[in-house]
């Protein structure tokens, strides 16, 4: 019990106040149904309620959606806000979040005009799931090997899985549909932010050009062969500016290079990662053992 106990604490001060906001923000529009209009990304209404691109990822409509999504924010966030700190998780949670919000926009828009069907311009979208699903990406880049002890898969394969899940769910739940362009471009654009843009203060380099963080280790090895040429397409489309420069800094991945990044500094990141989570769970056992004392001795106190 008290081992159950010291898994349930430590969760960082921002994750608590990020729970806060997902818990008003669904009472919010319990109470107040037609809020949804106004903070739901509805493409339709995006213009002139621009905000929804932001304040869609905060809503969640559904009891179980709020309680996912606080759970999984105060778990992953107590794994990644000490490796990445709170600033850089915040900046990560913000981009996240507005990024998967205008692909579903874009997406929405365009299904209208090849289906001329309404229902995707009025269709309401929100959920703090998109960012769920970047936050397990987080987890395989930092601690990719890492085997859950009930699942017994390793934590690379998260996203994936949760991925496969959620398209699997929407064939049977024609509700749950509505969540999949968040978890997809949550996924994506999480993956994108990492691999590319995120910006290391203490190197001043940025992103993770690592084999292992690659976009086709999302997929079984089987099909591998099939994705790299794939993904090479939106490497050169992101990045092939950046080519000459990234050169004469010697930084090259498969003969290419990525934008300012260091494969020696992803591995450290790795290591953090992994440090992170041996000390937390030192602390939580630390915890828990002195915890079995204290009981010990009051009952030792009270005979």
């Amino acid at each position: 019990m008290l081992q159950s106990a010291g898994a349930f604490s430590g969760f960082t001060r921002l994750c608590k106040g990020l729970s806060v906001v997902l818990i008003g923000g669904h009472i919010v529009v319990q109470l107040l149904p037609h809020a949804v209009d106004y903070l739901a990304l509805i493409p339709a209404r995006t213009i002139p309620f621009v905000w929804n691109l932001i304040t869609s990822g905060y809503i969640e409509q559904s009891v179980y959606g709020v309680f996912i999504s606080t759970i999984g924010l105060l778990f992953i966030g107590k794994l990644l806000e000490p490796v990445w700190g709170s600033r850089e998780f915040l900046k990560f949670i913000f981009v996240v979040n507005f990024l998967t919000s205008i692909c579903t926009f874009v997406i929405a828009i365009a299904m209208y005009y090849i289906t001329m069907t309404e229902f995707y311009l009025y269709m309401p979208v929100s959920g703090f799931h998109g960012v769920l699903s970047g936050l397990l990406v987080g987890i395989k880049q930092i601690i990719p090997d890492q085997e859950l002890p009930l699942l017994k898969i390793k934590a690379k394969w998260l996203p994936s899985i949760s991925l496969l899940l959620s398209i699997a769910i929407s064939f049977w739940i024609e509700k749950s549909a509505t969540h999949l362009p968040f978890v997809i471009f949550g996924t994506y654009t999480s993956w994108i932010y990492l691999r590319f843009w995120q910006r290391k203060p203490e190197t001043k380099l940025k992103g993770d050009p690592s084999e292992d963080f690659a976009f086709s280790t999302f997929f079984p090895e089987l099909v591998r062969p099939v994705i790299d040429p794939v993904a090479s397409i939106f490497h050169r489309m992101l990045c092939g500016r950046s080519e000459a420069t990234n050169e004469s800094q010697g930084y090259t991945l498969g003969g290419s290079s990525l934008p300012g990044s260091d494969p020696i500094e992803a591995s450290r990141r790795r290591e953090r990662g992994a440090r992170a989570l041996e000390e937390r769970l030192a602390a939580e056992r630390l915890a828990a053992a002195h915890g079995t004392e204290e009981s010990g001795r009051d009952a030792a106190e009270n005979v």
